[in-house]
C-alpha cells in the first residue's frame, strides 16, 4: 500500500508542476482566463496529494511502530525508498516553479495596480488628511 500512496503522490506532484508551467506560459501571454480555469484543476490535485502523503506517512509510522528496533531505512524496500526520494525531488521542483510563477504574478499585479492608479483618480489616506490624487487619463466630476 505504501508504494501505491507514494506513486500517487508523485503523480499528483508531476501534474501540479505541469499545470504551473502552463500558467507561466499563459501569464507571459496574458491568457488569464486559462490560468483561472487551471486553478480549479489544481485544487483537487492538492487535496489528493495531501491525502496520499498522509496515508503514506501513516503506513511508515505503523511500520516503525511494529519494528521500533529497526532503522527506517532498513524497513523500507528499495522501491519505496526511491519513491520517497522522487517525491522529495518533485516537491523541490514544484517549490522552484511556484516561486518563479509567484514572482511573475507579483510583477503583473504591481503593473495593473500602478496602471489603475494612473488611470482612475483615487483617494490616498495616510497620516495626514486624505487627499485625492489626480489621474493623468481620466477626470471624474460629480
Amino acid at each position: 500500500m505504501l508504494q501505491n500512496y507514494l506513486r500517487g503522490a508523485v503523480s499528483d506532484l508531476e501534474a501540479l508542476i505541469e499545470l504551473t508551467q502552463l500558467d507561466i506560459c499563459d501569464i507571459k501571454e496574458a491568457n488569464h482566463e486559462r490560468i483561472f480555469e487551471r486553478n480549479l484543476q489544481k485544487q483537487p490535485l492538492i487535496v489528493s496529494f495531501e491525502n496520499k502523503k498522509n496515508m503514506a506517512q501513516q503506513e511508515i509510522v505503523s511500520l516503525k511502530s511494529a519494528n521500533p528496533q529497526v532503522e527506517l531505512g532498513d524497513l523500507l524496500d528499495e522501491e519505496s525508498s526511491e519513491l520517497l526520494g522522487s517525491m522529495k525531488q518533485k516537491l523541490q521542483k514544484l517549490k522552484e516553479v511556484n516561486s518563479g510563477y509567484a514572482r511573475m504574478v507579483l510583477a503583473v499585479s504591481e503593473f495593473y495596480n500602478s496602471l489603475m492608479q494612473k488611470i482612475v483618480p483615487h483617494e490616498v489616506s495616510g497620516y495626514g488628511v486624505p487627499k485625492t490624487t489626480q489621474s493623468t487619463f481620466l477626470r471624474i466630476e460629480a
